[in-house]
């Protein structure tokens, strides 16, 4: 005979949406809607779908998905709330996991455990995101215009900078301060990367911070673009550089295998993504098509999609609920506003310097989001003139950005990883 008790136990998330408080229970709804609202604005193009589908369908699913369960404790498993996806401190807990045993139950129980303990939680998918844009990424558009695209990049990392001071008077140490601030650079791998090495305890949510506001970079920092610059400067129509050098694909390739061997000399604590990168760009240039269409494939978007999918999944009410992550949700915010404000200072910076035959909008490209905020630049400026073409000097800003940011994290890393707390 069906009772009520046996209902509540065969519909565990229903249960469990009485079992806690009403604030938590409302910020599981609350978060349940917001997923499927990010699927939403990603199918219509608003946000990015390649990120914000499998996001938002995670973020949704594991906000209904909470049931009475502890994987290393079955027999007070109605002692805590749990899910059968990830358990986001077992890849990294001497506390949670203590012997192999151990690790093997989560491992087993957790169906997504393997792939964040082997690939989110070490930054590998972040190395194989990197090694994907290399793939995408034509350093030609860098060498036409070097010093106006590596000027536009520096003045775009303000973020990365200013957000600092501002998250140690909220009380963050200067290290959480840093793997702050650094979501500024608008570079996701990046971010992970910085957050493991400076703040591993506040990896996940720092992730998660970081993957929703680039998502949301797209379809506000048009509005920034607005705001900052007039529409005379916004269809100012950029010609090519006089006497352009057309670079071959060796000359390319031998650019970055400098490149990336310069600077892993002078920030090896940032080696492994900026190998990623460059190899990216060398296997592009390199004419192994089998290898290009490999890692700008199945590694680039296998990587994209799973990635997407295990921050949904991270993304649950307890995690959001945290005292602590509501500041870290307005700084990231800002790092990314005072990036996308620094870096439309750069792009009149420029216009004044060349005397008028930089458009402005192209600094929002600086910010290194590749190529969104290049795709935005272009954009933007094509509704004020349709003739205008922007987007070669906004993808060697946006290039450059990915260069400079992996730098400034290197240089943080270097700095700050050995200090105390």
């Amino acid at each position: 005979m069906i009772t009520l008790e046996s209902l509540k136990e065969i519909f565990q998330g229903i249960t469990t949406l009485f079992a806690v408080s009403p604030q938590l229970a409302l910020a599981r709804v609350g978060l349940i809607f917001l997923g499927l609202l990010l699927m939403y604005l990603g199918r219509k193009g608003i946000l990015e779908a390649l990120i914000m589908i499998p996001m938002g369908l995670g973020m949704a699913t594991i906000n209904a998905a909470v049931m009475f369960f502890d994987p290393l404790d079955p027999v007070n498993k109605a002692h805590r709330l749990g899910n059968l996806f990830v358990e986001p401190t077992a890849g990294a807990s001497a506390d949670m996991v203590k012997n192999a045993a151990d690790m093997m139950t989560i491992l087993q129980i957790d169906w997504l455990q393997p792939i964040y303990s082997f690939t989110f939680s070490n930054g590998l998918i972040a190395c194989f995101v990197f090694m994907g844009i290399g793939t995408l990424l034509d350093i030609g558009f860098v060498l036409a215009r070097p010093v106006t695209s590596m000027v536009l990049a520096l003045f775009a990392e303000l973020g990365s900078f200013l957000t600092i001071p501002v998250a140690t008077a909220f009380g963050f140490n200067i290290k959480e301060a840093a793997a702050i601030a650094i979501v500024g650079g608008a570079d996701g791998p990046m971010v992970l990367f910085t957050s493991l090495k400076l703040a591993p305890h506040l990896f996940v949510p720092i992730a998660v911070v970081a993957y929703l506001y680039l998502g949301l970079t797209y379809g506000g920092y048009p509005y920034l673009i607005k705001l900052m610059v007039p529409k005379r400067l916004r269809s100012l129509p950029m010609d090519p550089p006089k006497n352009q050098t057309q670079y071959t694909a060796f000359e390319k390739m031998c650019v970055a295998t400098v490149m990336c061997v310069l600077l892993s000399f002078l920030l090896p604590v940032a080696a492994p993504l900026i190998f990623s990168l460059f190899f990216g760009v060398v296997i592009r240039e390199s004419g192994i098509k089998a290898f290009q269409d490999f890692i700008g494939g199945p590694v680039l978007y296998g990587s994209t999609m799973f990635l997407g999918l295990m921050l949904g999944i991270l993304c649950d009410a307890n995690t959001i609920m945290d005292p602590k992550i509501l500041p870290l949700l307005l700084l990231g915010c800002l790092a990314l506003l005072l990036s996308g404000v620094g870096g439309l200072l750069g792009g009149y910076f420029m216009w004044w310097v060349s005397g008028g035959k930089i458009n402005p909008v192209v600094g929002i490209a600086g910010v290194s989001c590749v190529p969104t905020t290049a795709k935005v630049a272009q954009k933007v400026v094509s509704k004020d003139n349709p003739h205008a073409v922007v987007m070669p000097a906004a993808l060697g800003a946006n290039i450059s950005g990915v260069i400079t940011t992996a730098i400034i994290a290197g240089i943080f890393c270097s700095l700050l990883a050995k200090l105390a707390g």
